[in-house]
């Protein structure tokens, strides 16, 4: 009881860190990691321990499964050269610097040791960039290309840490051995991913108890991570791959009374996560600092500093030096994007090189090396010093940073919603009819006008419709399906199709007792 009594006021305090960064106007894991490395040196203050492997798919597989799920496949496709020059290329220049430090200040250490050290470092974490660049609004663009890369560096990482602490066993480290594997891994997440999503849908599809859908959602999203792993595939890429195949499809089969309070709860569980891996980041400092004797521990600290500056440095290196090949690639070729959007700029450069927060995959990873791995003291010690470090630094300082840039922020999506609402507004029109003697007609377009115009500021449009306005449903499928159509042809993102689906929702749930105009 005393354990929950504790675990219970470590959430209370996280809960009222994240509320004071949020006031400040500060991102709150840096906040949340630095209040829970002040908190383990208080005496009496709760000490907390869990498996490495648990750590990962409690901490991870949620929030990862929430970006995924949230992420527009289209935006990724439009960006894709650069998310995957940081998601492949800066992971790999990271581990490789990272390692080269490591071997230099540390001769005697293996290099495949140097090597594990260098992957568990080099990827940006997935939920300290979206919850610190979300509350700072950058620029679309910037937003999806570095939304896209903590999506799939983790997976290129954790594959190169999986190679390297295997080779520490077998005592060997070759790339043309392991190469088949690596592709054989990467096919089979995909595969994986795509078939526990179909089998996801069919599962959830006939379900409306509201209850009963959010329990298999949560055992759903923990059992594709931990099959995954079992069966030595990427947990990461088989969860993005479900994550965003469930997106695509889900909408379609899934009634509002399920979806509305399902998105209510996962975005508290997905907070209440987040907050708690913050604050176990930084309540990991004691133990790991008690573990060392104190020369010892000086001559870590050193080796952990310049890997930090080294990690921050990589990747400030990478990112400037791809900004300027896109700039001049496009001062020769021009910029003729797919849809409008910023052309790359020194500014968005610096904003996305200073944008590579750590986070619990690199602490998980240091700390499920198996006890006697070469320097495992050293790399925990390093990789919780680059975690704070990049979470404190950075995270503390990317809002000043982007001010002093003025970065403007566009709204591309706002446009697309204005559009999207226009089209569904005209298949709402044509469904109803052109009859205006109609007080039903004219009372289901007032309704839809009001609140795909913008009017409306409640959950619908401030009326209960009868189960049986067979045309209010009519109206409801036609907007809905005009909406699927835009997203399935990219007219619009994911972002946008996400803010109508919300308030088609809405007027959906105005239906007392109705059922899904989708079939859901």
């Amino acid at each position: 009881m005393a354990g929950f009594a504790s675990l219970l006021t470590v959430l209370l305090i996280a809960v009222l860190l994240a509320a004071v960064a949020r006031r400040i106007g500060a991102p709150y894991p840096a906040f949340l990691a630095l209040g829970g490395a002040v908190l383990a040196f208080v005496p009496g203050a709760p000490r907390f321990s869990i498996d490495p492997e648990v750590a990962l798919a409690l901490f991870v597989a949620p929030v990862l499964l929430d970006a995924a799920y949230d992420s527009s496949p289209r935006d990724l496709k439009d960006n894709w050269v650069a998310v995957g020059s940081l998601a492949l290329f800066a992971v790999l220049l990271t581990t490789a610097a990272v390692a080269w430090v490591a071997r230099a200040l540390v001769p005697a250490m293996p290099w495949a040791a140097a090597i594990a050290l260098g992957a568990i470092v080099s990827p940006p974490d997935a939920a300290a960039a979206t919850a610190v660049l979300k509350q700072l609004r950058p620029p679309h663009r910037i937003l999806m290309i570095l939304e896209g890369e903590s999506l799939l560096n983790d997976a290129s990482a954790l594959l190169i840490y999986r190679l390297a602490v295997g080779a520490v066993a077998m005592r060997a480290f070759s790339v043309g051995a392991l190469a088949p594997t690596l592709g054989l891994v990467l096919v089979g997440s995909v595969v994986v991913g795509l078939a526990l999503s179909w089998g996801m849908l069919w599962l959830t599809r006939a379900i409306c108890d509201v209850p009963t859908a959010i329990v298999i959602q949560f055992v759903g999203t923990f059992g594709v991570w931990i099959l995954a792993d079992r069966l030595d595939l990427s947990p990461v890429l088989t969860m993005v791959t479900f994550a965003i195949a469930v997106a695509r499809r889900s909408p379609a089969s899934q009634s509002a009374r399920v979806r509305v309070p399902s998105y209510a709860v996962w975005g508290s569980a997905v907070f209440v996560l987040n907050v708690l891996a913050f604050v176990f980041i930084g309540l990991q400092i004691r133990p790991i600092l008690n573990s060392l004797e104190p020369d010892v521990r000086s001559r870590y600290l050193v080796v952990a500093g310049a890997v930090l500056l080294t990690v921050i440095f990589g990747r400030f290196v990478w990112v400037m030096t791809h900004n300027l090949i896109a700039r001049l690639w496009i001062r020769w070729r021009g910029f003729h994007p797919p849809r409008p959007m910023s052309p790359p700029t020194v500014e968005s450069g610096l904003v996305i090189s200073w944008s590579g927060m750590r986070g619990i995959v690199s602490l998980a990873a240091a700390l499920a090396l198996p006890e006697g791995f070469p320097y495992r003291d050293l790399i925990v010690l390093t990789a919780f010093a680059v975690v704070l470090g990049t979470l404190v630094v950075q995270g503390l300082t990317l809002k000043p940073l982007m001010g002093a840039l003025r970065l403007e922020e566009d709204d591309p999506v706002a446009r697309e919603v204005e559009e999207a609402r226009g089209r569904a507004l005209e298949a709402v029109r044509a469904a109803v009819g052109d009859d205006a003697s109609s007080p039903e007609a004219r009372f289901v377009r007032h309704a839809f006008e009001a609140r795909l115009g913008g009017s409306a500021t409640g959950g619908a449009d401030g009326h209960s419709h009868d189960p049986g306005d067979r045309l209010f449903r009519r109206a409801l499928e036609a907007a809905r399906r005009v909406t699927l159509d835009m997203r399935t042809r990219d007219e619009i993102g994911d972002d946008a199709f996400h803010r109508l689906e919300e308030d088609l929702d809405w007027m959906e749930m105005s239906v007392s007792g109705a059922e899904s105009p989708a079939g859901g």
